[in-house]
C-alpha cells in the first residue's frame, strides 16, 4: 500500500497541515521541520498524487498554442486538432487557446509571447523558426515558471522543456532512402525545395537527406535548397529556373508542408519526363497527388498525437512531474498510393 500524508505526519511527528505546507512549498515551516518531513518522504518512498492534489485545489491549466498564420493544409489540420482538444479540455480541467501570428515574423511572435506571460498561463506550445528573439522570449517565459514546448520544428538552443514532433533528421534519411530506391539506378539530379531554411524541421530533414544520399546513392546529385517563403509564385519560379539551369533532373524532394504550388507546377508540361517526388505531411493536396501519381511517397506525422502530446507534456511540466517518453514519441509514417486510407 502506498504511503499517505497521514503516514508522513506520524513519521515526522508533525501535523497534517505542516505536511501540506511542505508538499506545496508554502511558507510558515522551519528549516528543521522541513528536513524532518523530507526525510520521512525519502524513508517511506512517498510519491505525491498530483492529479488528486489538483482536483482538491480545483486546479485549472491555462494552455496556449502559438502557430504561424499561413494557408497551408497542414496548418489547417493542426488547427482543427487544437480546436478539438479545446472542446475536450474542460473535462480535463484545462482551457486551451489558439493564437496565430504572421509567419517568419519573430517580433510579432515575441509580442504575443509576452502577452501570454502577463496573463500567467501554465504552458505554451510554439511552432516557429528559432531566432535569437524567440530564444530570449522563451527564456523569459521559463524565468516566470511557464512550461514551453516546441511543435513540429525544434528550438534546440532555447530553454524549451520538450520537442514534440517526429525526428526530422530520421525523416530526411527516410526520404533519401525512398528517393534512392525509386529513381533509376543511373546519375541524375535531385531538386530540393522548402518554405524556409530558418525552420529547424527543414534544416534537419535536409541534413538527414544529404547524409543518406552520400552514403547510399552517391550517383545522384542533390541540388542547393530552393526556398519559397510561403509565396506560390516564388515556388513556381524557383522550379522553372531549376529545370532551365540543370539537365537530367530525376527527382524532387519537398522538405516542408507547403506542397500545393509544387504539385500544380509538376502537373504542368514544364517537366516532360516523369519525376520521383517525395513530400512531407498528408493533406488533401498530397492525398490527391498520391492518387494521381504525381507524388510517389509522403512522409507524415499524426497531428492529433502532436496536439494531445503537447497538452500532456505542458501539464506535466507545469506540475514538475516526469513524462512518459515512449507515449510522447511521434512516429514517422510513410504513405503511398497503395496504403492510402
Amino acid at each position: 500500500m502506498r504511503p499517505t500524508t497521514n503516514d508522513l505526519a506520524r513519521e515526522a511527528d508533525v501535523s497534517l497541515a505542516t505536511v501540506d505546507r511542505v508538499l506545496n512549498d508554502r511558507a510558515g515551516v522551519s528549516a528543521k521541520t522541513q528536513a524532518r518531513v523530507n526525510a520521512a518522504i525519502k524513508k517511506l518512498g512517498y510519491t505525491r498524487d498530483v492529479t488528486a492534489a489538483n482536483l482538491a485545489k480545483k486546479r485549472q491549466y491555462k494552455l496556449i498554442f502559438v502557430l504561424p498564420d499561413d494557408s497551408s493544409q497542414f496548418q489547417k489540420t493542426l488547427t482543427e486538432e487544437i480546436e478539438s482538444a479545446s472542446i475536450r479540455a474542460s473535462s480535463e480541467r484545462s482551457s486551451i487557446q489558439l493564437i496565430k501570428v504572421p509567419p517568419n515574423d519573430p517580433h510579432a511572435l515575441v509580442k504575443e509571447l509576452r502577452k501570454c506571460q502577463r496573463r500567467r498561463v501554465d504552458g505554451i506550445a510554439i511552432m516557429a523558426p528559432e531566432t535569437p528573439q524567440v530564444r530570449d522570449a522563451i527564456s523569459e517565459l521559463k524565468e516566470n515558471n511557464i512550461a514551453v514546448v516546441a511543435l513540429v520544428s525544434d528550438q534546440p538552443k532555447s530553454q524549451c522543456d520538450h520537442f514534440i514532433g517526429i525526428n526530422n533528421v530520421a525523416a530526411g534519411r527516410t526520404a533519401a532512402k525512398l528517393m534512392g530506391r525509386f529513381v533509376p539506378n543511373k546519375p541524375g539530379k535531385i531538386i530540393v525545395i522548402t518554405n524556409s531554411l530558418q525552420s529547424h524541421d527543414s534544416v534537419d530533414r535536409r541534413l538527414g537527406f544529404d547524409e543518406t544520399m552520400r552514403e547510399r546513392f552517391s550517383h545522384l546529385m542533390v541540388l542547393p535548397t530552393l526556398e519559397g517563403h510561403n509565396d506560390r509564385n516564388r515556388v513556381k519560379q524557383a522550379l522553372t529556373n531549376a529545370t532551365r539551369n540543370y539537365d537530367n533532373v530525376v527527382g524532387v524532394y519537398s522538405l516542408s508542408s507547403g506542397n500545393r504550388a509544387i504539385m500544380q507546377d509538376l502537373a504542368s508540361d514544364k517537366f516532360p519526363a516523369p519525376l520521383v517526388v517525395v513530400a512531407h505531411e498528408l493533406t488533401s493536396h498530397t492525398r490527391k497527388a498520391l492518387q494521381n501519381e504525381s507524388i510517389d511517397a509522403v512522409i507524415t506525422q499524426n497531428t492529433g498525437h502532436i496536439v494531445r502530446s503537447a497538452v500532456r507534456v505542458l501539464r506535466a511540466k507545469s506540475d514538475q512531474v516526469e513524462i512518459d517518453s515512449s507515449q510522447e514519441r511521434v512516429r514517422i509514417e510513410i504513405v503511398l498510393k497503395e496504403n492510402l486510407g
